[in-house]
């Protein structure tokens, strides 16, 4: 120690230090009381002069430290039990302690003095194992304060104790963190000893080399047009100077992946036989000749022209009548490969266009997924639901749809995700709606729409027999001659269970009557079971439909009408009546009071054919002023049922004609046309139906507008078999023929 030093720390106050004598085998602490020579002191008086300032520098030299010691001498104690126990107790958790960690040893080596037994002294012993952990200073101080020695024992134990502890978890922790580095070392080890096992053989190349001969390897045989081509050597240069283990280098992968799987030049051969064709759909589905015409006359095409060019047919009708099944048998007729996915309630454009490549987990869209499941240029693409498509915050996409089936546009369609031109005129999209007001105009433009009606009853019942029942004896395990179910069975069911225009619900029935018939053969009740009308109902329970009509004889201000639904054609009646009588004193204009849940059209069509009503009545009869003084009101069946649509405008002037004159129209007659505030009658839609509607109700004559010749004429012999039609131009022509 230089005298700076020392005389630095001589500036401090008194100091106490404590001294272990281990020669003596013990640890006494020691008082050292050290005293500040004048000699050295520095606050010396501001008087003193030079020459005693370099006086005591020189003095500061020479300076010795004096200090006064006392020996602390601990309290004496005796031999015990306790301090026995303690004492070993303390011997054999230093000797765990060792046995756990060998560092321990060498420290122990270091504190014990030559030729000295640890155990015939319990202080020193004491002291040792204190020394030996790592505990705080606090801890140890408080060791060396203790003159009660069976207290100091203890102490030391206790540190002794939690050391033992800690030292156990260190070598658990320690064991376990090697057994995983010796299994992540022993895999890599065995990876990059089968690499260059792979690698000496000629197996295996480089992984960034393998990945690019990979993709290599697949447009080998494809004709990649060249765009794209420039693309993919971009995209392979590119993905050699990647790492193998960056997040970049996988997104190019999965691209190249994306872009090298697509089906290059690739096409299904085609069916272009109009006989093997036409099998096919006639096998598969009952009716429909227009919409099979239009596949043979695509395949005619297709064989005279010598290529295909996709079109976009659209099949609307109601619920049931078998538009997505019917796409499947085109699918299988022109050989062509079937994909299918639904547009129903989407509203991300990103489904249909892809997502850019810049997000995670980002894939092209629905025609670019179809094109690689498919593995062919030219499959038959089915969007279903147009009608029903949504729109959300992330886009509009029946917009995006209007690029993908527009002709003109979709040979060169772009995807987000592969951003290079792909040709889809070789695929022939086919969608599906129930109606085609909620379809957007300009998609609507450009797709050819096709008009699937629903079933008669003559219909529905070849259906059943040829497809129906034969698939649900199949599908239940029965066989042919354990069930018997005849045409008047099925007549019943389609009747009084089944009215709608598809065969859906249909399908339903006779699946839970074939159902019950399994149960009952299972259950050995019968060896065979014959379904009658009469025993119908033990099978599907009540008829749902009692009675055909809600008038036998229509009175005076009751018409039928004829309306289109959504699940196909219905009848409907107008009643109409007097809410109160004038007064004869009361010269106030009438009124007309609405109910039935009728829609905002229908409303305004109610007043047209008020006023229609009272111009007529005028003409014909000055005199009756009924329909201008009386309160009328005026009621559709079925309130909780919305009714909304123009087509109702004839049969409101009927009904209240006749109500006028009080004289019940001409029984067994139906009608529908929107009529204008003139008196003329026009054109509505869903001829077809309506048709249908009126013939399961028993309707003998129709009344229709003289521009819906052209639709009915266009219907089937067997469903405008045995009806009086009438086209009318004014509502004249239909009063000569319901009062004539």
């Amino acid at each position: 120690m230089n005298p700076q030093e020392m005389s630095q720390m001589l500036k401090r106050e008194d100091v106490n230090i404590e001294i272990i004598d281990l020669k003596k085998g013990m640890a006494e602490t020691k008082a050292v009381e050290v005293k500040e020579i004048p000699a050295i002191k520095e606050n010396e008086k501001e008087s003193e002069t030079k020459e005693n300032v370099e006086a005591s520098k020189e003095n500061k030299i020479d300076a010795v430290l004096m200090a006064e010691v006392e020996n602390i001498v601990h309290n004496k104690f005796r031999q015990t039990e306790e301090v026995k126990a303690l004492t070993q107790e303390v011997i054999k958790t230093i000797r765990d302690i060792i046995s756990l960690n060998p560092l321990y040893r060498d420290s122990l080596q270091q504190m014990m003095h030559q030729g000295q037994r640890v155990v015939d002294n319990p202080v020193y012993l004491s002291d040792l194992g204190a020394a030996l952990t790592a505990a705080e200073s606090k801890e140890l101080q408080e060791v060396l304060e203790e003159m009660e020695i069976p207290k100091r024992l203890m102490l030391s134990l206790a540190l002794l104790k939690k050391e033992l502890e800690l030292s156990k978890l260190q070598q658990k922790i320690g064991k376990e963190v090697e057994e995983k580095v010796k299994q992540h070392h022993r895999k890599y080890i065995l990876h990059e000893q089968l690499k260059v096992i792979k690698k000496e053989l000629g197996l295996e190349k480089e992984d960034k080399d393998a990945v690019g001969e990979k993709f290599r390897e697949r447009i080998k045989d494809k004709v990649v047009p060249q765009a794209v081509s420039a693309v993919i050597e971009e995209e392979l240069n590119k993905l050699g100077f990647l790492e193998s283990h960056s997040s970049e280098f996988n997104v190019t992968r999965n691209y190249l992946d994306w872009l090298t799987s697509l089906p290059w030049g690739l096409q299904s051969e085609e069916n272009l036989n109009l006989q093997r064709a036409t099998e096919i759909l006639d096998k598969d589905h009952y009716g429909m000749e227009d919409i099979k015409r239009r596949i043979l006359e695509f395949i005619a095409v297709s064989q005279l022209k010598g290529s295909t060019q996709g079109k976009i047919l659209c099949f609307h009708g109601p619920p049931g009548v078998g538009k997505t099944s019917i796409a499947r048998s085109i699918a299988r007729a022109l050989n062509r490969e079937y994909f299918r996915f639904s547009v129903g309630g989407m509203t991300d454009v990103a489904e249909i266009k892809g997502h850019r490549r810049t997000y995670v987990g980002a894939m092209p869209g629905k025609v670019i997924q179809c094109l690689k499941k498919t593995r062919t240029e030219n499959p038959l693409v089915l969007i279903d639901e147009v009608d029903k498509i949504g729109k959300g915050y992330q886009g509009d996409p029946s917009s995006a749809l209007l690029e993908l089936l527009d002709p003109e546009q979709n040979v060169n369609f772009l995807d987000h995700y592969l951003d290079v031109p792909v040709d889809l005129s070789k695929v022939l999209f086919i969608c599906t709606a129930n109606i085609t007001e909620t379809i957007p105009e300009p998609l609507r433009d450009r797709m050819e729409m096709i008009d699937m009606s629903g079933y008669i009853a003559e219909e529905k019942l070849a259906i059943a027999k040829e497809y129906l029942l034969p698939q649900a004896i199949k599908d239940s395990g029965l066989k042919d001659n354990t069930i018997s179910v005849n045409d008047d069975s099925l007549k019943t069911l389609i009747r009084s269970y089944c009215r709608e225009s598809g065969v859906r619900n249909l399908q339903k029935h006779i699946e839970k009557v074939v159902r019950k018939v399994a149960y009952k053969i299972v259950k050995e009740e019968s060896g065979s079971v014959n379904v009658t009308p009469e025993n119908l109902s033990e099978f599907v329970g009540k008829p749902v439909f009692t009675q055909d009509r809600m008038y036998d004889v229509t009175p005076p201000g009751v018409v039928m009408g004829l309306a289109w639904t959504a699940m196909g054609g219905s009848t409907l009646f107008i009643e109409t009546t007097t809410r109160r009588f004038n007064q004869e004193k009361d010269n106030s204009e009438g009124s007309l009071e609405l109910t039935g849940h009728l829609g905002e059209v229908m409303k305004e069509s109610a007043k047209i054919a008020l006023t229609v009503a009272r111009n007529f009545m005028f003409k014909i009869d000055k005199e009756n002023k009924f329909l201008q003084t009386s309160h009328l009101h005026l009621h559709v069946p079925e309130g909780a049922t919305p009714k909304d649509g123009p087509s109702a405008g004839c049969t409101i002037v009927t009904a209240l004609v006749s109500l006028a004159q009080n004289r019940p129209i001409r029984q067994d007659v139906a009608m529908t046309g929107e009529i204008s505030l003139m008196g003329k009658v026009l054109p509505v839609g869903g001829i077809k139906e309506k048709t249908i509607a009126a013939k399961r109700s028993g309707v003998k004559c129709i009344i229709l507008p003289d521009e819906n010749k052209k639709d009915f004429n266009d219907l089937p012999k067997f469903i405008t078999e045995g009806l009086e039609v009438h086209f009318v131009k004014q509502f004249e022509e239909i009063y000569q023929i319901v009062f004539s």
